[in-house]
């Protein structure tokens, strides 16, 4: 029993004492909150899969976000902790390297490079000559080169958590062990009840950090939070007699292709651990027992077997020892790999720190961002890849099992650009999925839609072509922009969230949560942005007044969840009701100058400038449905969006495509939409985030400074410490970048890139990249780092393609025509 008592109230709890809920506790103390703060631990710290877990942890990352985290914790264990704490935690600094055998290989190291100077890493691509003059036992055959991050390491689990610990009491955090959580309820006030084996304790605040066990805590909740425990071997050889004349740790070795895992010493031994390619395991995919404590299974050697014969072969010197220790241990895998870290769905102040299948390489990073994320209401990096609203109701147990193995089998595969994840899908199809597919569609998933990516043409094989160089996929998305910009393309956008917000207090709740003015006249449309109290973007959204007392909103899928309970949770008084219609209705893209003429072909609506204005909707008969229209165009050109119930939308679509095929109108994707936005300078989802205001993002025109909006005071009076700045790229060769680059001014890095796209209506390479604001003038001269090299680039003063925007609103070419 744990000396420390139960209190009665918290301003926060966390359930779960491993090296995420320790964590947390840690940088609550670090905010201000730790006297406040309470931890229950059914066992003792670090007994479910902390303990176990190798403790490994590299600067090579191609994640800008995730890079800022393990950069903070690579800090924290090679002397921040100790320092503070006093706790030794057994630090490692022994570097490390990651191979590679292919040339795409290669490139996703230069890319990784490329990121990594953007973060400041001591980091370098380096020959097979220099891996053998660091670690001249591994077998090199067949390895082309390798990235060298010499600050990378290893811990020891157990004292890192304890040293956290001991630095979250000193903040005032009360940490209770041998406290099993029993139920987890919220109260008509809003207060969660803890319920514990040893009393209740009510709190405004409660955290999961269960581990293996979070899933089902979710469920007393009636929350669904996505993980699975998936199992990974690693295995302890026999003392290794050249190990025992070293001078110097031996450097990590991460190797992708032939281990599909890692290898490093474990004191005078060896350690490799494996990430097998197939037939991965499931452990309590039901429920994790409440009695499992320092939990290991036997190991399956059968199932690791071919893995581990070819390390043997890469460490020759491991070949004739014995294994003296196999751990088999089970660890949480979300379906996409990312943590579930942050607000869980459609509740208010339930927070998930869990589903993390590299603790400890990630988890101090992230606690710290979940902390500031509480208590300021934001956290500092952008936190959409682990923020756990980024699934919905379709993420149902089975299909979470699946994907998990998916994730599993993949964690040492190359991270393409965007890589399509194709197990357990369709999940959510669109009433056009078959009829585009027939068409040669290549989908990708988003919130569990189905969204065309590109369309196959003759020649092109209809699968994604993954390379971090150009690909024949890039020839038919430069066809469907062509398509697009010369006549007219139609896409399937089926997948936007899509909200409608109703009451006689619905305009009164959203102006005071958007920046923009509020739609003015039924028909009218703004687009606008949701900020929260620190002047931080939350989402972008258009929003369509339908009437006096009805509104549309329409932003990106994933932000479906999120738009939700921001409405939900800043709603007092009002009345106002929220109905979303992703999954009822249906929506399709219309855009390019024969856009108006294929239109009116298939409506007796007028459609002039002067009947149906920019930035307008109407209600509109279409193929015998009504369907509301919107006169607006993410490819920048004269076009409409049509929304409808999905009982129309193949009619729709079947009539606009009969009327258009005369006039050259085309299918295209999402990718073409990018590279049309890009050539717009319209920026998008990786520009507007929770680290930016709308200053930084260069988006203040969106913003009134006549109204008072959640996070005014944050937008108007805070200076920016970044710009985000609209670049063109030297082209050379087949390598455009990919987002995350190092931007470097004078030889000096300002800051990294967000998006990166080939313009090919301009024929550019076009970025967006937050920079300091010194550099971001327009006609500055910078340099961006694409493929570990630097290109020459140039701050941009207006969009590359119709700076203007005459082309939406006029439609002056065929006004020119006539």
């Amino acid at each position: 029993m744990s000396a420390t008592t139960l209190p009665s109230h918290a301003r926060v709890v966390i359930v779960g004492g491993g090296v995420m809920g320790v964590g947390l506790a840690y940088h609550l103390g670090h905010e201000g909150w730790g006297a406040d703060t309470v931890l229950l631990e059914k066992a003792e710290l670090t007994s479910g899969s902390t303990w176990h877990a190798a403790g490994q942890i590299t600067h090579s990352t191609s994640s800008f976000g995730l890079g800022k985290c393990v950069d903070y914790n690579i800090g924290l264990y090679s002397g921040a902790l100790e320092a503070e704490t006093g706790q030794a935690v057994t630090w490692h600094g022994c570097g490390s390297f990651r191979l590679a055998y292919t040339e795409d290989e290669m490139d996703w190291l230069r890319h990784t490079l490329s990121v990594g100077r953007a973060l400041g890493f001591n980091i370098e691509l380096v020959s097979p000559a220099r891996v053998a003059e660091l670690h001249p036992f591994y077998n090199l055959d067949g390895v082309l080169g390798a990235l060298h991050t010499p600050d990378d390491g290893h811990v020891d689990p157990t004292n890192v958590t304890m040293s956290m610990a001991a630095g979250a009491r000193a903040k005032g955090v009360r940490i209770v062990r041998r406290c099993r959580a029993t139920n987890i309820t919220q109260d008509t006030n809003g207060e969660w009840i803890v319920q514990t084996e040893q009393g209740t304790i009510r709190c405004e605040h409660v955290v999961n950090a269960g581990g293996t066990y979070a899933r089902q805590m979710g469920e007393w909740s009636g929350l669904q939070l996505p993980m699975t425990s998936m199992t990974h071997h690693y295995f302890v050889t026999d003392e290794v007699p050249q190990f025992r004349e070293l001078d110097r740790e031996l450097p990590v070795i991460r190797d992708d292709k032939k281990v599909s895992g890692y290898i490093r010493m474990e004191q005078n031994k060896g350690l490799i651990g494996i990430y097998e390619k197939a037939n991965p395991n499931t452990v309590w995919e039901d429920h994790c027992p409440w009695e499992a404590e320092n939990e290991l299974f036997d190991a399956d050697y059968d199932r690791v077997m071919p893995w581990l014969e070819e390390s043997l072969n890469r460490m020759p010197i491991f070949a004739d020892l014995g294994i003296t220790r196999d751990v088999h241990g089970a660890i949480s895998h979300p379906p996409d790999g990312n943590p579930l870290i942050g607000p869980a769905p459609g509740v208010r102040n339930y927070w998930c720190c869990c589903g993390t299948q590299i603790g400890i390489g990630w988890g101090p990073g992230l606690t710290r961002e979940l902390a500031r994320w509480m208590v300021h209401g934001a956290a500092d990096i952008s936190m959409r890849d682990y923020d756990p609203r980024r699934f919905g109701s379709y993420a149902t147990k089975e299909w979470q099992v699946v994907k998990a193995k998916e994730d599993y089998c993949l964690r040492h595969e190359i991270p393409f650009p965007h890589f399509n994840r194709l197990a357990g899908r369709p999940v959510k199809p669109s009433p056009l999925h078959d009829i585009l597919k027939a068409k040669g569609a290549v989908h990708e998933e988003v919130y569990g839609f189905e969204r065309p990516r590109w369309f196959a043409r003759p020649g092109v094989a209809q699968h994604d072509h993954y390379s971090f160089r150009r690909t024949p996929v890039d020839a038919m998305v430069s066809a469907e922009v062509a398509a697009v910009r010369s006549a007219a393309g139609i896409m399937d956008v089926t997948a936007f969230t899509k909200v409608e917000v109703s009451g006689p207090n619905a305009y009164a709740l959203l102006d005071r949560l958007t920046a923009n003015r509020m739609p003015q006249k039924t028909g009218a449309i703004t687009l606008t942005h949701m900020l929260n109290r620190r002047g931080r973007i939350e989402l972008e959204t258009t929003i369509v007044r339908m009437a006096d007392d009805r509104f549309y909103l329409v932003c990106a899928a994933f932000f479906e969840q999120r738009l939700l309970d921001h409405l939900t949770q800043h709603k007092t008084s009002e009345d106002v009701t929220f109905t979303a219609l992703s999954d009822s209705w249906s929506a399709l893209s219309l855009n390019g100058p024969m856009s108006r003429d294929i239109l009116a072909a298939c409506t007796d609506a007028p459609l002039d400038n002067a009947t149906f204005r920019w930035l307008s909707a109407q209600q509109i008969r279409i193929a015998g449905h009504t369907v509301w229209a919107l006169r607006m165009s993410y490819a920048g050109e004269l076009g409409w969006e049509l929304h409808m119930p999905n009982a129309a939308c193949v009619d729709v679509y079947t009539a606009l495509f009969s009327a258009g095929t005369p006039l050259g109108l085309t299918d295209y994707g999402s990718f073409a939409m990018n590279a049309m936005r890009m050539e717009k300078g319209f920026k998008g989802a990786s520009e507007l985030t929770n680290e930016v205001t709308l200053v930084e993002a260069d988006v203040l025109r969106f913003a009134r400074q006549d109204k008072t909006f959640l996070g005014s005071d944050a937008t108007f009076n805070t200076d920016p410490k970044w710009i985000c700045a609209y670049l063109e790229i030297e082209p050379d060769g087949d390598i455009d970048g990919h987002g995350g680059e190092a931007v470097l001014h004078n030889g000096v890095v300002v800051g990294s890139t967000a998006s990166v796209a080939f313009g090919p209506t301009v024929g550019k390479i076009l970025a967006f990249a937050y920079i300091t604001p010194s550099a971001a003038q327009s006609g500055t001269d910078l340099q961006v780092m694409i493929h570990g090299a630097p290109r020459p680039a140039r701050v941009l003063a207006e969009p590359a393609y119709d700076p203007q925007s005459l082309l939406p609103r006029t439609d002056v070419r065929q006004e020119a025509a006539q």
